[in-house]
């Protein structure tokens, strides 16, 4: 049977149409999950294994984008969330997918992202945001090579949170108004996203990972699913691109 290279990149929606077309030979591998499940630490893990296996690895993260993330954090002090705040999010995802996540593909890194837009999907909806609004203003994101989801029931995350690092007010929904205390409230919120998080890995055929299992067993799962995917990836040499007019290079001056 002839082998065939793999599909080229896609945007999501939109994209970002001031990038030009550039081949982006390395991956994006997505890791979701709830608050507290355990993706930092996962990912933590992944890193020295495969720098050890042999790829250059690049790490990025939901609101770490140098130029959003202390304008993220003050509007976050003030304890409200709006249309703006939720903007905010976006104007974060696109600085790192523009300045971290393309270079590295492009240099040929394995990029792995601490979530990615399908967070945004699952907490606008739970916030009560219309869905389509949502994905049309992710419209610029590249969609990932690959999804892992990091599952769990509500039962199991709330004792994890309470030993780690506690509730916090945003974690737990407070600006919801879901229940009349910390704890309630977390409840509340979280089964609501975990049920979107699962009706959005449907969706879009995320790989999903039982994170009730100990580290190591959810670990070795994680590495599962990323040496298929790469097995796979390798049957022929990179030539991958996105396909986007070529209007020129950003002209951003940092």
């Amino acid at each position: 049977m002839e082998s065939r290279p793999p599909p080229a990149k896609n945007w999501y929606g939109h994209g970002l149409p001031y990038i030009a077309k550039k081949r982006l030979p390395g991956h994006l591998i997505a890791i979701e999950g709830t608050d507290g499940v355990g993706r930092s630490t996962q990912i933590q893990l992944l890193r020295p294994w495969l720098e050890l296996e042999g790829y250059a690895v690049s790490n990025t993260g939901w609101t770490r984008s140098p130029l959003l993330s202390a304008t993220i954090n003050e509007a976050k002090a003030g304890h409200q969330l709006t249309v703006t705040f939720s903007l905010l999010y976006a104007a974060d995802f696109a600085d790192r997918l523009e300045h971290e996540i393309l270079p590295a593909l492009q240099a040929g890194f394995i990029v792995i992202a601490d979530r990615y837009m399908y967070t945004a999907f699952a907490r606008n909806t739970v916030m009560g945001a219309n869905p389509a609004w949502t994905r049309d203003v992710f419209g610029m994101a590249l969609v990932p090579d690959l999804v892992l989801y990091l599952d769990i029931d509500v039962e199991t995350l709330i004792p994890r949170v309470i030993m780690g690092k506690g509730m916090d007010y945003w974690e737990s929904g407070m600006h919801l108004a879901l229940g009349s205390d910390l704890f309630d409230s977390f409840e509340r919120y979280q089964s609501r996203l975990i049920e979107e998080y699962r009706r959005l890995s449907n969706e879009f055929g995320f790989i999903t990972i039982d994170a009730r299992l100990p580290i190591d067993e959810m670990q070795a799962e994680l590495r599962r699913h990323i040496a298929e995917y790469l097995r796979g990836a390798a049957v022929e040499p990179p030539t991958l691109q996105v396909d986007t007019p070529d209007s020129g290079p950003s002209t951003r001056k940092d």
